[in-house]
């Protein structure tokens, strides 16, 4: 025990500061990785207003209805034409991650991720590719839809258009204005 007295009493300055940030670093070292099982992307796509998502599927699907329903309309025989498009879900951000790997041998290796963040208004994950909501199914109202040749071209080019099965899509005649 003396002999630990006399060698803290030679210390100086330099070598305490040393030994403590060598203490620090094996205490940051020895903290245990704390996973919950969940991934911080899905934490940010949590985070988002729903309203926000939802008017945002709401804008596309709008979009998308209107440009199937303008070229619907130009097709031969169709005549006016409505489109309802239904989503299986509301899409999916995909955040950009640094994978970081600690360790130097084969058995003993560990992936860390980390999300990318950018500084603009805030701090936000940085988001590398936005997936598009997926289509569930199709309705459209065509006043050509009687004509059996007709219909199945309408069913052709929504099937061309989207992928989706044929009994997803339904075509069906509209009714006439009285």
């Amino acid at each position: 025990m003396k002999w630990l007295m006399d060698f803290l009493k030679k210390m100086d300055k330099t070598k305490w500061m040393i030994l403590g940030l060598g203490g620090i670093l094996l205490l940051v070292i020895a903290l245990p990785v704390n996973d919950t099982g969940v991934k911080e992307d899905e934490v940010f796509s949590e985070s988002l207003e729903e309203n926000e998502q939802e008017e945002s599927v709401k804008d596309y699907e709008k979009k998308l209805a209107a440009k199937l329903e303008e070229a619907l309309a130009s097709m031969d025989g169709a005549g006016k034409v409505r489109v309802m498009i239904t989503f299986q879900d509301s899409g999916k951000a995909v955040v950009e991650k640094d994978l970081t790997k600690s360790g130097t041998e084969l058995n003993s290796s560990q992936y860390q991720e980390a999300s990318v963040y950018e500084e603009t208004d805030g701090r936000q994950p940085f988001i590398s590719q936005q997936k598009l909501p997926s289509i569930e199914g199709v309705l459209v109202i065509a006043q050509g839809a009687g004509n059996s040749a007709v219909k199945k071209d309408i069913l052709e080019s929504v099937m061309a258009l989207f992928p989706i099965e044929a009994h997803k899509i339904k075509i069906v005649k509209m009714q006439s204005e009285s």
